[in-house]
């Protein structure tokens, strides 16, 4: 649910170019925020990628060991985040698993960001990963996820009601990008690469 500051009806606009370099700026905030905590800081989210409509918030995926509250949550709010309280945004399933979270709004006033904090290896980080790739790779996929949601925010500005709508859809958007998975061998950089870098 969003603080105060960020009511706003939803807007899915037209991919901004400089969404890139926004995230770059935010993800040095971070690395600087939680040091060595964060094992790699990725653009995630359908602002990370090109041509894609997007709502304007800029969504980042930071890959801990661990999610750790105790540990986290001071490192982040020192840096001005605010974590959000809802129940969703502390755990999620994917993959069959319920997998821990922790999701947090920018500093009020400052540009419009979710950070997600999800665990190397995690099937949740695996799926913001995939969804990401997938829609870079395939164009068709792409254009047509862009055109559902632009159509969506218009019949649907209330964000909570968009979100509930947009979900089932996103499965179905998944199990396309499952099989583009399978097809070509895609792997999420940590089974593929070395040490995690920022991406």
């Amino acid at each position: 649910m969003p603080f105060p500051d960020e009511s706003a009806p939803v807007a899915v606009v037209d991919h901004r170019p400089q969404w890139a370099g926004e995230f770059e700026r935010l993800a040095a905030v971070l690395r600087g925020a939680l040091g060595d905590e964060a094992r790699a800081v990725e653009h995630v989210g359908s602002t990370a990628v090109p041509g894609l409509a997007a709502k304007d918030c800029v969504d980042v995926q930071v890959l801990v060991d661990a999610v750790d509250q105790a540990r986290q949550v001071p490192l982040m709010t020192a840096a001005g985040f605010r974590c959000r309280p809802e129940p969703w945004n502390r755990a999620e399933t994917a993959g069959g698993r319920r997998c821990p979270k922790l999701v947090f709004a920018p500093p009020a006033g400052a540009r419009r960001c979710n950070v997600h904090l999800r665990e190397v290896g995690g099937p949740n980080a695996r799926f913001a990963l995939l969804f990401r790739d997938y829609l870079r790779a395939d164009a068709g996929a792409r254009e047509a996820w862009g055109a559902f949601k632009q159509r969506l925010a218009l019949s649907v500005p209330d964000l909570l009601d968009y979100g509930q709508i947009k979900a089932p859809a996103t499965q179905v958007l998944m199990a396309a990008a499952e099989g583009w998975a399978a097809a070509t061998g895609w792997q999420p950089a940590w089974l593929t690469a070395g040490p995690l870098r920022p991406a």
